[in-house]
């Protein structure tokens, strides 16, 4: 018979499909097995509105058959079968697509669409084939006929259609896989393990078995007069075995799946060796119909803080893996969420490997983020061992979060966040603390450290603690930029307790602030001529009680964002307007203050270089010359 040419600039076409559509040459497997499911699912309907028509589901299945001697592939389904005509027209014409005009067809008959969810609709997936052969060969019976029908073509000019024989209905569809050269592995399609990794891979949940012939280690029986010294003896066996598990986990309802299946699904899936610490099984129907089952990790992954670790679900679509992580699913606080995301629903691209951005897309991730946030929250009120767990493994993500996108999901984060308290000597939530305000406290204070015992002790927090005020301990370099980013919460403003004005003065304390500045400041201008460009001012404070004295900053730029910043690449960071706080009730102040009526500047200078390293060293900076310091120190000795 002649060859027929195909339509729609076939060579062109193809070309641009067998090199540029499709990322790995793998995909074909998932490809031409699902346009199979697409078969037996058009046999299946018909069995529902086709009295005549006596098929059981139960006997439909998918065959994989590789012969490496020959150099083929078989994949064959029993399904509806394809006449002469429909050949011509679903493999003549690229991008002519069977299950379209299928689902197209039920459009009108809502019931019926109900009924069935066809896989392949863009009418290119069978050509993916020609990626790995040199030669497609599709023999295909249409139920009802006798007569069977022979495609051939090897996606260069055009292709053949010839009568053959086939014993039962169905279609197969045979490859001659391409040599092996320099730059590609075609025999690994020849091998089964192969073909058992891209079917587990992609086409797990296929709705049918997929079957394929398998060779097998197997024991011996012992025989009945074998010696006593009998060693055991292992053969090798060919057996028929159902490669896919057909029905995923989270299609089943949630009331029958025991909590070790969705254990055990998850450390296999993902490969963790630690139960998850809570499972997320949610579904929706509606505008956008989904199921989605989500895992929260127990630990954090070795590169969770690296640029390698990529975020995202497991998107499906009908069952077929369509993408392996859709970042898209997930905001990147809850990035460390683990999990799949199953849809027919979804707007794919004609390869069916990228997801395009739609509306049903935006309106699954927001659901979702409200499915995780609900999830932490009954974990945070319910097991309250199990949150800290979590907080320990993923709390910096979601203060990073609060940081991002300048603050844009604090709202989203706040209920979610943990801070040591100075009153509880545990974490605390902020709702919490805020029940424990007394009502004349105007702020949520907290105090920034290496360490909560180091906070404690520094000379800042003395006054706030002694008027009774809970202050948060942050001891993470991101916690200052969280504080700043939540600005506000439930009317109450975020205070660290190094704010000059962290405790509100009375009209009379205002007054006695300003005659003790007045009455030193001789002393604040000698220890500012002394201390130089080190820092931009020096003050009587208002924060200090029975300490010395401490540093603080002006200016947008704090003292723990400077830290932050200094540890970032590059040498162009932002520094803190510092400023030395003397408390003039304390010894230190009276002692400069006699040098300076002395007019004995020398000693002056010492004080004030010794008050100055003593804030850096309380304040988590580095002394700008550790030596000269340490010799000041000493000299106090002598």
């Amino acid at each position: 018979m002649a060859k027929k040419q195909f339509k729609a600039e076939s060579k062109r076409l193809l070309d641009l499909m067998v090199n540029s559509i499709y990322t790995h040459k793998e995909i074909f497997l998932r490809e031409l097995i699902s346009n199979a499911s697409d078969a037996e699912d058009k046999l299946a309907y018909k069995s529902l509105t086709d009295d005549t028509v006596e098929v059981k589901r139960k006997d439909l299945k998918i065959t994989i058959v590789p012969d490496k001697q020959m150099r083929t592939l078989t994949i064959s389904d029993n399904g509806i079968g394809m006449s002469k005509e429909d050949l011509e027209s679903n493999l003549g014409t690229i991008a002519r697509s069977g299950s379209g005009q299928f689902k197209a067809g039920l459009a009108e008959d809502d019931k019926a669409a109900d009924k069935i969810d066809v896989i392949g609709q863009f009418g290119v997936g069978f050509y993916s084939a020609f990626m790995v052969a040199d030669q497609v060969t599709v023999i295909s019976r249409a139920w009802g006929s006798e007569e069977a029908w022979m495609w051939q073509s090897d996606g260069a000019d055009g292709y053949t259609v010839t009568q053959c024989e086939k014993d039962a209905p169905g279609t197969d569809i045979i490859m001659h896989i391409k040599a092996s050269g320099e730059d590609e592995n075609y025999d690994q399609y020849l091998e089964t393990y192969k073909l058992q990794e891209i079917i587990k891979k992609y086409s797990d949940y296929i709705r049918y078995p997929i079957v394929m012939e398998v060779e097998d280690y197997r024991r011996k029986d012992k025989p009945a007069d074998a010696p006593e010294d009998y060693k055991p003896e292992w053969e090798t066996v060919k057996e028929w075995k159902t490669l896919n598990s057909m029905v995923p986990l989270w299609q089943r309802q949630k009331s029958k799946v025991k909590p070790e299946e969705y254990n055990a699904f998850y450390k296999e899936k993902f490969g963790d060796w630690q139960d998850p610490l809570a499972v997320i099984h949610t579904s929706a129907e509606g505008a956008v119909t989904y199921k989605a089952m989500l895992y929260i990790p127990a630990q954090t992954p070795y590169d969770f803080y690296t640029r390698e670790y990529q975020k995202g679900l497991q998107l499906y679509s009908s069952g077929v893996l369509i993408m392996d992580k859709c970042a898209d699913l997930l905001p990147d606080h809850f990035r460390f969420v683990r999990g799949v995301v199953d849809s027919a629903d979804f707007s794919l691209n004609i390869s069916r490997e990228v997801l395009q951005h739609t509306r049903q897309l935006k309106v699954i991730a927001t659901a979702l983020e409200k499915k995780i946030k609900s999830e932490l929250l009954k974990m945070q009120k319910e097991d309250r061992e199990k949150y800290e767990k979590f907080w320990a493994a993923f709390g910096a993500q979601l203060k990073y979060g609060v940081v991002a996108e300048y603050g844009a999901h604090k709202e989203m984060l706040q209920d979610l966040l943990l801070f040591w308290s100075s009153k509880e000597g545990k974490n605390t939530t902020l709702a919490a603390y805020q029940d424990r305000m007394p009502e004349d406290q105007p702020y949520y204070y907290y105090a920034c450290g290496e360490s909560v015992d180091k906070i404690a002790k520094l000379p800042q927090v003395e006054r706030i603690l002694d008027k009774g005020y809970e202050i948060l301990y942050c001891t993470e370099d991101v916690d200052d930029f969280v504080m700043k980013a939540l600005g506000e919460v439930n009317g109450k403003q975020f205070k660290s307790v190094s704010d000059e004005d962290a405790l509100p003065q009375t009209e009379e304390e205002k007054k006695a602030a300003e005659e003790k500045a007045e009455a030193g400041k001789d002393v604040l201008e000698a220890v500012k001529e002394a201390l130089g460009d080190q820092v931009k001012n020096v003050r009587v404070s208002s924060i200090l009680k029975s300490g010395a004295c401490c540093l603080s900053a002006d200016g947008p730029v704090s003292l723990e964002m400077e830290k932050y910043m200094s540890k970032l690449e590059g040498s162009d960071h932002p520094k803190a307007d510092r400023v030395l706080e003397l408390n003039p009730d304390a010894a230190p102040f009276a002692a400069i203050k006699k040098a300076v009526d002395a007019g004995d500047k020398d000693t002056v200078a010492k004080y004030a270089k010794l008050l100055y390293g003593q804030s850096l060293l309380m304040a988590g900076l580095p002394l700008e010359d550790p030596a000269e310091y340490a010799q000041m120190v000493c000299s106090l000795m002598v």
